[in-house]
């Protein structure tokens, strides 16, 4: 297995690097900006048509027999018509139940409308992925099934495509990229598929897949774009609509990643009851889906937040693009601590815990709900999956309470003489306001800062401690927002550089994403170290496949353009973002003074 994992690894680097930016307009996540909870902008493709859906339910013309599966030859993709016969025939119920459909109490009557949750991680694997993957390979005719499968995932379509295998009885190779977690690995190698640990993104790992199939003459099972797979999935939302009965929701939210789930939800929603919205739901920083919507065409994300790594895709599908440019009524974008905030909503009512692009969908319903002033509606979201990792658990619950505003973490700025420690206590949080934790250190200077976290219960309450703060002269910023802030500053003592001046000359800040692997961090410093000096490094792990570095560099001016082309080539691996405005302030413990 090890001379496997390490020939594949070498073989991805030389052979199948691959960028799919080469052939579509590259994107940042951050060039897509929308108010919490509003619909991202979407152009509305013209793939498909809702009328499509109450044409006669025939096979279409010019339709072949293909792989035992009447396809779509000279009339193209699937219509609307097309996926509904599809969703209806699939066959995906001798792995995968019927998940229950539950309302939430405590989060509905805390949203002021019924929110249910799709239990899709009470799957035999623990998430919806096994019922694309298998209505995919059943469909699949004896010879193939008898030449074996391959796919590329890091997690649950691995899962899936390896259980379906099992009871199909073909052989499987699943390719995973070489940052895969242990627990990921163990258990689809449980299931009986052989592991390969291939490439260092997901790209490259796809790119060995998909060439080992045709090289073994295995079929390429993909993750989201393939019609089978859209289908299989769309039976998530056949069985919605049948287990409300009369009682119909305003909107299903759905998790996006590749764009299959949401793709088979909407093409089957939209041909029954079209009144319904199907509303997809993106972390702000893995937004593929919502920036190809609003841009009227694919791209592909220059970089991608991997915490929810369940939906962290670079680009989606063509195939999903086509049908959710056509279908959807639009796509929310939440934060990570709105994310872990619906973790800990769903917990509360379930003592079930969902892995991060589980309770995405949670997330985005809370989001719209607050933003369009929804009272007494009826909405469903996803509950996509839960393999979640236990290191992340930390990481998750710190973020919670943040995510469901319910603390503020600030820094302030005063006097350092004695006595002002108690002024400042005394003006902050009396002896009413929580405080849930608390950092300082003497500073030889003027001024001292103090980061801290404040547990509130309405933004009023917000609002009157940064006032008595600033009639005492005590300069506050608020670093709720700041994910740099949440993730890395909180959990450095000491303040600012020891220095004669207590600032770096020419220090840059940077979040940088490193890849959780052995070696990953000596392969960086050989790129960066000595040609710069690290003037701040700090790391926390947290379960995902790439964890985020706070690291402090200093790079005169002059240098700059050679160290972004040292940046440059190292993008594939470590993706940088540079820190600024209030944020690089607080992380060098100075404020200016307001106006």
């Amino acid at each position: 297995m090890a001379m496997e994992c390490a020939r594949g690894t070498r073989a991805a680097r030389r052979t199948w690097k691959v960028r799919a930016s080469a052939t579509r307009p590259s994107a940042s996540p951050d060039d897509l900006r929308v108010k919490p909870g509003a619909l991202a902008p979407l152009v509305r493709g013209r793939g498909l048509a809702q009328s499509d859906a109450f044409r006669a339910a025939q096979p279409c013309e010019g339709q072949v027999e293909r792989n035992g599966d009447k396809e779509a030859c000279e009339r193209g993709p699937p219509s609307l018509e097309g996926y509904l016969r599809r969703v209806l025939c699939s066959q995906v119920y001798d792995v995968a139940r019927e998940s229950e459909l539950d309302l939430l109490p405590r989060l509905s009557e805390s949203v002021g409308n019924e929110l249910w949750l799709k239990r899709e991680d009470c799957q035999p694997v623990f998430s919806f992925k096994l019922r694309g993957a298998y209505n995919k390979m059943v469909r699949m005719d004896a010879e193939a099934r008898k030449n074996g499968v391959v796919c590329s995932s890091a997690g649950n379509h691995a899962q899936g495509v390896a259980m379906a295998a099992a009871k199909l009885g073909c052989s499987a190779v699943i390719c995973m990229p070489v940052t895969t977690p242990d627990i990921k690995v163990t258990n689809v190698k449980r299931l009986g598929a052989e592991v390969v640990l291939v490439g260092e993104t997901y790209d490259e790992c796809q790119a060995y897949a998909k060439q080992r199939g045709r090289e073994d003459g295995r079929t390429f099972v993909h993750p989201f774009d393939d019609p089978d797979v859209i289908a299989g999935q769309g039976t998530v939302g056949m069985e919605i609509l049948r287990q409300c009965g009369n009682r119909l929701p305003e909107a299903i939210f759905v998790p996006v990643g590749g764009g299959g789930l949401i793709a088979g939800i909407a093409a089957y929603v939209k041909a029954v009851r079209p009144e319904i919205k199907v509303i997809g739901v993106e972390p702000v920083g893995a937004n593929a889906m919502a920036l190809s919507l609003s841009k009227g065409e694919r791209v592909y994300l220059d970089k991608v937040d991997g915490f929810a790594d369940g939906v962290a895709v670079r680009e989606v599908g063509e195939e999903t693009f086509r049908v959710a440019s056509s279908l959807l009524d639009g796509v929310v974008l939440v934060r990570n601590d709105e994310i872990c905030a619906a973790i800990k909503d769903v917990f509360n009512d379930t003592r079930s815990v969902l892995e991060p692009a589980g309770a995405l969908a949670v997330a985005g319903a809370k989001a719209y709900i607050q933003h369009a002033k929804c009272k007494g509606c009826r909405f469903v979201a996803i509950g996509s999956g839960a393999n979640m990792n236990f290191d992340r658990l930390r990481y998750v619950s710190e973020l919670a309470d943040i995510g469901a505003h319910r603390e503020v973490v600030l820094a302030t700025t005063i006097p350092e003489e004695r006595g002002s420690f108690l002024k400042f206590v005394d003006t902050a949080v009396g002896s009413e306001l929580p405080v849930t934790e608390f950092r300082y250190r003497f500073a030889a200077d003027m001024k001292a800062t103090i980061l801290y976290g404040v547990g509130i219960r309405t933004e009023v309450e917000l609002s009157v401690l940064l006032q008595n703060l600033e009639e005492a002269g005590m300069t506050s910023t608020n670093l709720t927002n700041s994910e740099p802030a949440m993730e890395h500053l909180r959990y450095l003592v000491g303040g600012r550089a020891r220095t004669f001046t207590g600032n770096v000359p020419d220090e840059r800040l940077y979040v940088v994403q490193f890849p959780e692997r052995a070696g990953a961090l000596k392969r960086f410093l050989e790129a960066i170290s000595p040609r710069w000096n690290i003037t701040l490094f700090h790391y926390r792990a947290t379960g995902n496949m790439k964890s985020s570095v706070l690291l402090g560099l200093q790079v005169p001016d002059a240098d700059l353009e050679e160290f972004h082309a040292v940046t440059q080539q190292l993008d594939t691996l470590y993706s940088f973002s540079k820190i600024e405005g209030s944020t690089a302030d607080a992380f060098h413990m100075s404020w200016v003074e307001p106006p």
